[in-house]
């Protein structure tokens, strides 16, 4: 019988994931510890999702399916599998990758001893569509660190190793009390900055946790570009103006003003943020947003711009195929 009220809850978002869904399902029902829930949020998925989703859950009543009318979007779609979920810690998991049978148990333990942390995580290899391993992976020795400012740096500056972190098991009301998962690419980057300054990151030195590295990844293909993926992070925001970075950058200004952290770690947050800006990267980004909201708002905004932001966005669209 399924726990009344699960200690653990699991959020699935899922779209089209028949291919490994079920290894997934499989691994998450395989776990020794017993008392969670895994809630699924189908995203109106077009292949044999729903089919293998309805089987699990009349086989474990652990298994709880819930399907969208249509396609809402990656970041509606994880928020959507929070709010369906009702334990004391919670957990996305990605319907494409492994976690060994210990994986929950030993995340538990970590969570009910440390009371100050707000997310544990076990080591990570990466695996590739057949199961085969590639590389395991290892995260910044600043990633768990004691100090909220720099565990926050580590994510903002450094964000490349967030599969450890993102994928762990987290307090319900600290992942509440977030800005969770924004309408934007990259917001998950955003999302763990934010829950670093609520509580400490403790990586278990096991590897527990299989992260799959496939084509259809929300970061391959024509979606290797941000402002590609933006109608794939929220379908409602098809043809509309997205300023991506200045999203990035206003909400950890959000997570810093409102984190329970000394004046000296909010200070050392926005020099963070002051160097985050100096990225050329991130400040191209943010020249492009300023460039598509002048185009948006200002009609007599010179043709010249308009004609230098379309061949940089082509640009941009053409090296991600």
């Amino acid at each position: 019988m399924a726990p009344s009220n699960p200690r653990v809850s699991l959020g699935m978002p899922v779209y089209n994931g028949e291919r490994y869904l079920e290894k997934t399902l499989d691994a998450v029902l395989a776990q020794t510890y017993k008392d969670f829930e895994l809630v699924i949020s189908d995203n109106g998925s077009s292949d044999r999702t729903q089919e293998i989703c309805e089987r699990y859950a009349k086989m474990d009543p652990r298994v709880k399916y819930h399907r969208n009318s249509k396609n809402i979007g990656i970041a509606p779609n994880f928020n959507r599998a929070y709010e369906l979920t009702s334990g004391e810690y919670f957990k996305w998991t990605d319907y494409d990758d492994l976690l060994a049978p210990m994986f929950l148990e030993r995340c538990v333990e970590i969570l009910d001893k440390h009371p100050n942390v707000a997310c544990a995580f076990p080591k990570t290899r990466l695996i590739d569509q057949e199961d085969n391993p590639i590389r395991d992976f290892e995260p910044p020795d600043d990633a768990c660190s004691p100090q909220a400012h720099i565990r926050f740096k580590s994510l903002i500056l450094d964000p490349d190793h967030i599969v450890s972190q993102a994928s762990g098991l987290m307090r319900r009301e600290q992942v509440g009390g977030t800005v969770m998962h924004g309408s934007y690419p990259c917001s998950d980057e955003v999302f763990l900055a934010h829950l670093a300054l609520l509580g400490d990151f403790y990586e278990i030195p096991e590897f527990l946790f299989l992260y799959r590295i496939h084509p259809k990844q929300s970061t391959k293909g024509v979606l290797a570009s941000e402002r590609a993926r933006v109608r794939f992070f929220d379908t409602s925001l098809e043809g509309q103006v997205v300023l991506i970075k200045w999203l990035y950058f206003k909400n950890c200004l959000h997570a810093i003003n409102h984190a329970p952290i000394s004046v000296y770690q909010r200070f050392r947050c926005y020099l963070y943020m002051v160097r985050w800006l100096a990225v050329v990267r991130n400040f191209r980004s943010i020249a492009k947003d300023a460039m598509l909201a002048f185009h948006q708002w200002i009609p007599i905004f010179p043709r010249l711009y308009k004609e230098t932001l379309d061949a940089s966005v082509s640009a941009e669209y053409s090296s991600s195929t």
